[in-house]
């Protein structure tokens, strides 16, 4: 009988995970659709403005912008590393942490120093524990990212690149392809390369005022910008990550429910079939 009571606990223990994975299924479904949307919306604008600084692009004007100097010699690299502050989303923030230590790796294998800023407490504690010195931390974004969030990100390192404290600049996120495509990936933010090849500002582009002066207003919004997408991206990857995570552990507990189950109703009818044997060889014996 003891055995019986065993299933019907465990029955009942997978079957509140269940729920509770179902309903954080659903939860991060709805907040997928509302981050994909912001995905979606930000592009165009980040592609257009993109395409006006790249047009724009001179090298006369570059030696008088220090966003886009370009370094004789790279000395320093900065890192900005995306994760979560939430856990239950599969690899997400363990291939973004990969992903991270591989750039990391390849700095430090061309002889130049790595500056660390890390934005989530999954990423915070991982390298906290590996013993990795970090410039700066930041566990404050929620699952909407703004503007505002993204300038509070780079502002000091876009400072530090003007004022050649760091030659170069990357953002490691997730490139948001799909629900269930999102791969990590390496963004160099700084400095602003030239575009290739001949281009030529768009005819329906008049420069007023000159470029120069546009220039000096768009590149640290262009900036911004590249760190604001990455990080809308990031948090539509999380929000896909965690429904997938969460919708093959509700699969799982319902394949589990399924067994325990079919070995419950087996114990069960074993349990009946010898009371029954007992009550048939009981009477048997007062024959």
């Amino acid at each position: 009988m003891s055995k019986s009571r065993e299933f019907k606990r465990r029955i009942r223990s997978v079957d509140n995970t269940r729920q509770i994975t179902r309903t954080m299924e659903m939860v991060a479904t709805s907040k997928l659709k509302r981050c994909a949307d912001r995905v979606y919306a930000a592009r165009p604008y980040g592609d257009a403005l993109e395409e006006i600084v790249r047009s724009l692009y001179d090298p006369e004007l570059a030696g008088r912008f220090p966003l886009m100097r370009h370094p004789t010699e790279i000395r320093r690299v900065a890192i900005l590393l995306l994760t979560a502050n939430r856990g239950l989303a599969g690899a997400f923030n363990v291939n973004l942490i990969r992903k991270a230590r591989e750039v990391m790796a390849e700095v430090r294998e061309a002889g130049r120093e790595v500056e660390l800023h890390v934005v989530g407490k999954k990423g915070m504690t991982f390298f906290r524990f590996q013993g990795e010195e970090m410039a700066s931390t930041d566990t404050s974004l929620d699952d909407y990212p703004t503007p505002e969030d993204a300038a509070r990100l780079v502002d000091e390192l876009q400072r530090r690149f003007e004022e050649g404290l760091v030659d170069q600049v990357y953002v490691v996120g997730s490139e948001f392809r799909s629900a269930l495509s999102t791969p990590p990936r390496a963004r160099e933010i700084l400095p602003i390369r030239p575009p290739e090849g001949d281009v030529t500002p768009p005819e329906n582009y008049i420069l007023s005022p000159p470029g120069d002066a546009m220039l000096a207003r768009l590149l640290p919004l262009y900036v911004r910008n590249q760190v604001f997408r990455a990080l809308v991206e990031n948090a539509a990857a999380e929000q896909g990550a965690r429904r997938t995570a969460m919708k093959n552990a509700t699969d799982n507990a319902s394949d589990l429910l399924e067994d325990l189950r079919r070995s419950y109703n087996r114990v069960r009818q074993a349990q009946i079939t010898q009371e029954i044997a007992e009550i048939v060889g009981g009477a048997a014996a007062f024959e």
